[in-house]
């Protein structure tokens, strides 16, 4: 009877792990369709106006390794507890704030709460579940929450800025925020890990967390001041000497940040390298059709958001059937199909007709698109995990949340600036506003064929590097004895 009381209570505490990451991934997107009242109220210039979505992009991206490693050495935990704390202290200047550089700066904070908090978060299932089918159950669940994130960020993002104000997109998150806090001590077990030694390795932290926001950084600014800059040069040239110099100091520390040995295991490598194809391409698809739907449709918030609803329950839905889907057919079967269904929904959204009609040129695709995320979102989490040993479990889970959210901040500014140099050039060769639906749909096709080619690449790459076999059955995986120590001691 105890030990099914406790069993039943990783499925509460798997909830609350879920609502916290879902929470992360809706504010990347809930602050697009705010954007127009955010410029307005707070007298943002169309230059900077970005920064409200790149300062969070920045930190995030930037600090989830480091995240991932403080949660295993000071406790997973904690750690999910003091993200909670600064994501909702955060979340609550945002909503105050009172000027462009407040918010912006807000936001960078906002960021690295989110940072400290997802891959504790994971990390936390990761050692609440065992390897095998409760784990790829629990994996579904979160999969669901993180794919359909960004869609049902965009919808309520529109309700909130359309009834509300747009300070409500932030203020949101206060008492979701406060009630996990008090929720954590009560569901979650503290686990950290195993070592030896619990050294930091500071110099690694400094190098990789400053090389992946000068990364994003370089990106962002590319967008606007052209790649083949000066100053665009030089700050890819110093990112890459960062993260070189972060590769250097990697192998010669004895308590590394990132221990350079799990990348011996090839469904690791292959799994970051896909997700970081994934976060590209869908993070750009919701940006780009935002834009399509709002500045060449005219649709409102209200009515941009609900468009999204059909992608977001067809993720949730196909999420959830997934780790069947990985449990009957293995991993690299279902990835390579879920991409591949996706490139087929972002490859007929490239058909965007200036006059389109919603059921007919939008929704079938979206609903293929977010079954196609759904089914490849669960096995490229699972595949990133396997095989990890419990002592890096924090640092393997940031790096997966790394992988997606840099690969999605480098595919916006990426895909955005060949959308907009697209759209320049139609309007110039065919002597129209380049605000002209015609020349914003073209330059929105041409993004979109970039984003096909993506995932197209990721599923070759899914299918050329991630072996066949089926993840281990929840009955080769027994429960482990210290789990349900800690389990009933706590």
């Amino acid at each position: 009877m105890r030990l099914s009381t406790k069993l039943d209570r990783r499925w509460s505490a798997l909830a609350l792990i879920v609502t916290a990451q879902f929470m992360v991934i809706l504010d990347i997107a809930i602050v697009n369709v705010a954007l127009p009242s955010i410029k307005s109220d707070l007298h943002f210039s169309q230059q900077n106006l970005q920064w409200v979505v790149s300062a969070y992009a920045i930190l995030f991206g930037g600090t989830l390794l480091l995240g991932g490693r403080l949660a295993d050495l000071f406790g997973r935990r904690r750690l999910f507890v003091w993200g909670l704390a600064l994501f909702a202290a955060s979340s609550l200047l945002c909503g105050i704030a009172w000027s462009e550089g407040s918010l912006i700066g807000f936001r960078a904070l906002q960021g690295l709460g989110g940072a400290l908090l997802a891959p504790a978060a994971l990390s936390l299932l990761m050692t609440t579940f065992a390897e095998g089918r409760d784990r790829n159950l629990a994996l579904g669940i979160y999969g669901a929450a993180s794919g359909s994130g960004a869609a049902a960020g965009v919808l309520l993002g529109g309700v909130l800025t359309s009834y509300l104000s747009w300070s409500w997109v932030f203020f949101i998150n206060v008492p979701v925020g406060l009630a996990a806090i008090a929720l954590a001590p009560v569901l979650l077990r503290e686990s950290r890990a195993d070592l030896e030694h619990r050294h930091f390795d500071l110099p690694g932290a400094i190098s990789v967390t400053a090389g992946l926001m000068l990364l994003v950084y370089a990106t962002t600014r590319a967008a606007t001041d052209g790649w083949a800059a000066t100053s665009t040069l030089w700050l890819f040239g110093g990112a890459i000497a960062l993260l070189l110099a972060f590769v250097a100091i990697e192998i010669r520390s004895r308590s590394p940040l990132l221990p350079l040995r799990i990348f011996r295991l090839r469904t690791l490598t292959a799994a970051n390298a896909a997700m970081a194809l994934i976060g590209a391409a869908t993070f750009s698809e919701f940006f780009l059709l935002t834009l399509y739907l709002q500045d060449v449709l005219h649709y409102s918030a209200v009515e941009t958001g609900v468009a999204f609803s059909a992608f977001a329950l067809s993720v949730v839905a196909m999420s959830n059937a997934a780790q069947l889907i990985v449990g009957r057919f293995g991993i690299r079967a279902t990835l390579t199909a879920g991409l591949l269904l996706s490139a087929v929904s972002v490859a007929a959204l490239t058909r965007l007709p200036v006059e389109g009609h919603y059921f007919w040129d939008l929704f079938p695709w979206f609903v293929l698109g977010g079954a196609g995320l759904g089914l490849s979102f669960v096995p490229v989490t699972i595949a990133g995990l396997t095989g990890i040993d419990r002592s890096d479990a924090g640092v393997a889970s940031g790096l997966v949340n790394t992988s997606r959210q840099v690969g999605g901040a480098l595919g916006i500014a990426a895909i955005s600036a060949i959308a907009a140099t697209s759209t320049d050039s139609y309007a110039g060769s065919h002597a129209v506003s380049s605000a002209s639906g015609t020349a914003l749909a073209h330059g929105f096709q041409t993004g979109l064929y970039v984003m096909t080619g993506l995932l197209v690449l990721a599923a070759v790459l899914a299918f050329a590097l991630l072996g066949a076999r089926r993840p281990p059955a929840a009955a080769q995986e027994p429960v482990d004895p210290r789990l349900l120590a800690l389990d009933e001691a706590a």
